[in-house]
């Protein structure tokens, strides 16, 4: 395994983890607090990057930033259901 893959993937972890408050605090008020164009333009920038590290087999970071992608694309959700 290639060191690098670790690092990003340890990283976007972290980026990962520090959403889910703001996922779960826009559940509980059921307010969407990121910008749309934040959120959509960030969950897209990480698919793209998804598949980037995939066609360096970096499958740890492919996988953890579909992960990201995916969070990011909740908050765009939740704000266009919430407001």
């Amino acid at each position: 395994m290639i060191w690098q893959d670790m690092v990003i993937f340890a990283c976007t972890v972290l980026f990962g983890y520090a959403l889910i408050p703001q996922i779960y605090d826009g559940f509980r008020k059921k307010k969407g607090s990121v910008t749309l164009q934040t959120s959509l333009i960030t969950a897209l920038g990480m698919y793209v990057l998804a598949v980037c590290y995939l066609t360096l087999s970096f499958y740890l970071s492919f996988a953890i930033d579909i992960v990201l992608g995916s969070l990011w694309f909740i908050l765009f959700l939740q704000r266009l259901y919430y407001g």
